[in-house]
């Protein structure tokens, strides 16, 4: 979620850290918003040396555009991170865009429409040792009451899952993990794969797998000044594949500049870069580029077809022990496309 929170800051973090924020929220998606959120740090095992912090995130917000977000975030270390628990609950109720599928939408084709979405995602890791981890998965998604002008985009193409639909899947995982910090990590690796499967014997409208593949890497440059490096992919096999399940492009963690979503198809990749350095004391500052692309099917990318955003931003830390930052980031993208994103943590 984008943010702009007043918080108390502190010197240090006991065990346990609660912090509420008052929120004034501005981005492409939503225009102005406002409402409360909250974030929790904690340990889970006050002996347990180990294991890094574990945080709970939770936002409610309302748009003069009328949408309303509420939603919770999450990641729990056990003992020794012996297990990892990953979880994203949220009820919205949105109006949005949507400019059809592909990646050569034009900005004329732009649709409004609306829906109201459940979401549930549940992801469980076992340390196998030596920072890898093995993952069970599940997703559910419930989308309801879309409203779209009828004869336009949705019912041209066809777009799945336009009178609401329910998916439900099950996953696997392989991560390996090596990173210094759960926040903001200044060194290390991330590595992960994995595949959710949504078949009508779990209750899903729609028969198709998702896999998804996620590499970062996070050097320490000089004097706590950080490059922070990812590549991305999301790819969808089955003959269907619903409206919010595509692959897209855009949002406060991936392509920023563009509105989430502004290209959607079964496949997309991105890279991205951030370089991150403190200025002083609690305050620090990133600059970061991005490209990307979607397609219906691998052998649609092309160099040509390569969209690219580039920005910079703000850094605010909210605590001094744990690196949990204050987001000001700004985007653009390439035509008309650019915007702000105030959040809590790093994009990656």
């Amino acid at each position: 979620m984008h943010l702009y929170a007043q918080a108390l800051l502190t010197d240090s973090l006991p065990s346990k850290k609660i912090l509420y924020f008052p929120v004034i929220a501005k981005s492409i998606e939503t225009s102005w918003s406002f409402g409360l959120a909250g974030s929790a740090t904690f340990r889970l095992s006050k002996s347990d040396t180990v294991s890094r912090t574990s945080n709970l995130q939770s936002v409610v917000l309302y748009s003069l555009k009328k949408q309303f977000i509420a939603a919770i975030n999450g990641a729990e270390y056990f003992r020794n991170e012996n297990y990892i628990l990953n979880e994203q609950i949220s009820y919205s109720s949105f109006p949005d865009k949507i400019w059809g599928i592909g990646n050569t939408t034009p900005d004329s084709a732009m649709e409004h429409y609306s829906f109201q979405q459940y979401y549930v995602y549940l992801h469980l890791l076992r340390n196998l040792g030596h920072h890898f981890f093995g993952g069970l998965l599940y997703e559910m998604q419930h989308v309801y009451k879309i409203n779209y002008t009828p004869g336009g985009l949705f019912d041209q193409k066809h777009i799945a899952g336009r009178s609401g639909y329910f998916v439900s899947g099950l996953g696997l995982s392989l991560t390996y993990d090596d990173r210094n910090d759960a926040f903001a990590p200044d060194k290390g690796n991330f590595a992960q794969v994995y595949f959710n499967h949504f078949d009508p014997i779990l209750g899903s409208t729609y028969d198709y797998t998702n896999w998804v593949v996620d590499l970062r890497k996070f050097i320490r440059i000089y004097h706590k000044q950080v490059l922070a490096l990812q590549a991305y992919s999301f790819s969808n096999i089955g003959a269907e594949v619903p409206l919010r399940s595509l692959a897209s492009l855009g949002g406060a963690n991936s392509m920023r500049g563009y509105y989430s979503g502004r290209y959607r198809d079964k496949q997309a990749f991105v890279f991205q870069a951030e370089y991150r350095m403190p200025i002083y004391k609690r305050i620090g500052m990133a600059v970061f580029a991005s490209s990307g692309e979607v397609g219906h099917a691998i052998n649609d990318f092309t160099l040509n077809g390569l969209k690219y955003a580039y920005g910079a931003g703000l850094r605010i830390r909210l605590t001094k022990k744990e690196k949990l930052n204050l987001r000001l980031d700004y985007g653009i993208g390439q035509g008309n496309n650019q915007g702000f994103y105030l959040q809590l943590g790093e994009a990656f």
